[in-house]
């Protein structure tokens, strides 16, 4: 049977059916009826194991219903940071930079990573040569920091992504997307100065825009956060099965 794999964001839902570690077709929804959106994908089959990931915790509720829907249900709430603990990792991260690193650390083993989630949140972690966590930063991410502009100002507009943004701007509008798109891409290149070495990977919403203005050589893996947990699922198996 296979897995299915959940990661409830700060924006969105992302989910993905998977064999091993081997990803199917993937999902995406948007809306307040997230248990009902994940019934609605076990409708027909249900998951050898169901893994959610969510930032923020999981109520009792909706955990009773989850548990019928599966043979084992992993929760990756921060009510459960167990599997934090298990992969070397600290308790504060949340699971979709946990199931990152441990995605990337699968995928270049043996070679430190400078990992970049480019969506709501802009978050930066870095691993050693031996897979140790070595630390990482939060910032704001991409349309965040368009939103925060326009909120937090009297008189600026809100602006969307911009296809081709000026290194310096000649107007407001202008002067906002290349604000946003030059400072951030001024971060990244300080971060990936930090551990030139290392190997760099994008993923995220985001991660195409940026990975193509970057002058690094980058590995754009959309689906990394939903990789971890697969990894995260086939290593719960063979625990139980102990």
């Amino acid at each position: 049977m296979p897995n299915l794999l959940i990661e409830i964001g700060n924006t969105a839902l992302k989910a993905a059916w998977a064999e091993g570690t081997t990803l199917g077709k993937t999902f995406r929804y948007q809306g307040e009826k997230l248990v009902e959106f994940i019934l609605s994908l076990t409708r027909k089959d249900k998951p050898a194991v169901m893994v959610v990931s969510s930032v923020s915790p999981i109520g009792k509720a909706d955990i009773q219903l989850l548990e019928k829907e599966c043979d084992q249900l992993l929760l990756l709430d921060p009510e459960h940071r167990e599997m934090l603990q298990a992969r070397g990792l600290p308790s504060y991260l949340s699971y979709d930079r946990a199931a990152s690193i441990v995605a990337a650390r699968h995928l270049f083993s043996g070679k430190g990573c400078t990992i970049v989630d480019l969506g709501t949140i802009l978050s930066v972690d870095f691993t050693s040569e031996e897979g140790l966590y070595t630390g990482g930063n939060l910032s704001l991410g991409f349309r965040t920091r368009f939103k925060a502009l326009s909120r937090y100002s009297r008189s600026l507009p809100l602006v969307d992504t911009p296809e081709n943004p000026e290194l310096v701007g000649l107007s407001e509008r202008a002067s906002i997307e290349s604000g946003v798109v030059s400072g951030i891409i001024f971060e990244m290149e300080g971060y990936l100065n930090l551990h030139p070495e290392n190997v760099v990977v994008f993923t995220g919403g985001d991660a195409n825009y940026f990975a193509k203005r970057m002058k690094n050589s980058i590995f754009v893996i959309c689906n990394l956060v939903l990789m971890g947990l697969a990894l995260m699922a086939e290593e719960y198996v063979r625990k139980s099965e102990k």
